[in-house]
């Protein structure tokens, strides 16, 4: 297998993930198409334990972890690019996904990610998410952020992920990067949560916050007067609330939700789609936490469409809906009309119609007076 061929393929395509599946010939991820290699062969059970052997380069460890686990997140590097792998068991033989991640990252003000957020980050205390679904830029909007005020602030940020994608140099800010795994830097998401109180860090960093106790460290954190950014595995800042309020026993929710209102600042849930040049869009929600989200948030029983709904009435405070973010896009050409549909509800699409016509209209009177 000429597996340094294939990556070095990937990267001349600006691919963003290389499979390795038994039975197909390698396939890249570009611009979310697949596209298959057709000059290589098809991939032979033999063939991936040899692809296997080639990213985890004799290591034992590692090794050992992904016989008794059955899956295994590493990194390793390629030329000037970075891999973060998962290999995983398909009927015995393993299956290997390898994302590229680039070592320069894009700046923030080409992200397509709201100016509030950036500015969010000068909090000196409380919690900011970044969310979206597998694939949605989280991890790239979270370096930038990270790269931002690590050119711009005299802070200790202190980061873990897993594993590490992004390598930072500390500039104006002091930057300490953990990978969080059994055998590496650090056991848990939640052990390093807890760990940084006692590392002197102004910014805490988790990767992925995806358990209670994860949550526990991290409201812990931004009570004892830190600044705390994360990411959740979900699909809109109303469906975040309530993730993290469900970590709990229904006897502990009436404290998290109290808790969650007063130290959450700020959710931006993202999403990636084509656009019509066939390159990817961003397209934010972004949910600044002020008395109303968190009076609807403190509630005995949440409402999700009431965060919506509060969502898209407050623009004034920096809180950008949906509905809001498909509409402009659609006006500024970016995205066809089916593909802003396609991104909401049925019940939603009145609203997405009005909503486009009153940007129209606002175009049309700026253009006239200009």
């Amino acid at each position: 297998m000429d597996v340094n061929g294939i990556l070095k393929k990937a990267e001349q395509q600006m691919a963003s993930d290389a499979h390795f599946i038994s039975g197909l010939k390698p396939i890249l991820r570009v611009n979310r198409e697949l596209i298959t290699l057709e000059e290589y062969d098809v991939i032979s059970k033999d063939d991936m334990w040899e692809v296997y052997d080639y990213f985890l380069k004799g290591n034992v460890e590692k090794d050992k972890l992904f016989k008794e686990k059955k899956v295994l997140d590493c990194s390793e590097e390629f030329e000037d690019i970075r891999l973060r792998i998962n290999i995983s068991y398909s009927d015995g033989t393993p299956v290997i996904t390898t994302r590229l991640i680039r070592n320069e990252l894009p700046k923030y003000e080409d992200l397509g990610v709201p100016d509030i957020v950036r500015r969010m980050t000068g909090q000196t205390q409380g919690l900011i998410l970044v969310t979206g679904k597998t694939n949605s830029g989280k991890s790239t909007t979270l370096n930038a952020l990270i790269n931002y005020i690590n050119e711009n602030e005299n802070k200790k940020i202190l980061t873990l992920e897993s594993p590490v994608e992004y390598k930072h140099t500390s500039k104006r800010s002091i930057i300490v990067q953990k990978e969080v795994s059994i055998g590496s830097d650090m056991p848990s998401y939640s052990i390093g949560t807890k760990n940084s109180l006692r590392e002197d860090c102004d910014i805490l960093v988790i990767g992925e916050i995806r358990d209670k106790e994860t949550l526990d460290a991290a409201i812990e954190t931004a009570e004892s007067g830190h600044l705390v950014l994360g990411t959740l595995h979900t699909k809109s800042c109303a469906e975040t609330i309530d993730r993290m309020i469900n970590f709990y026993e229904v006897r502990d929710q009436s404290t998290i939700k109290y808790l969650i209102a007063s130290l959450l600042k700020l959710v931006i849930s993202q999403r990636l789609i084509r656009n019509k040049r066939g390159t990817l869009t961003l397209i934010p929600e972004v949910m600044v936490v002020d008395n109303v989200i968190a009076g609807i948030i403190r509630k005995e029983k949440l409402s999700v469409s009431e965060i919506e709904d509060a969502i898209q009435s407050t623009s004034g405070n920096g809180s950008i809906g949906l509905i809001n973010s498909l509409a402009q896009l659609y006006v500024d050409d970016v995205i066809t009309l089916e593909q802003a549909k396609a991104q909401i509800e049925e019940k939603n699409i009145e609203i997405l119609n009005r909503t486009i016509m009153q940007l129209k209209m606002k175009r049309d009177e700026k253009g006239s007076i200009l």
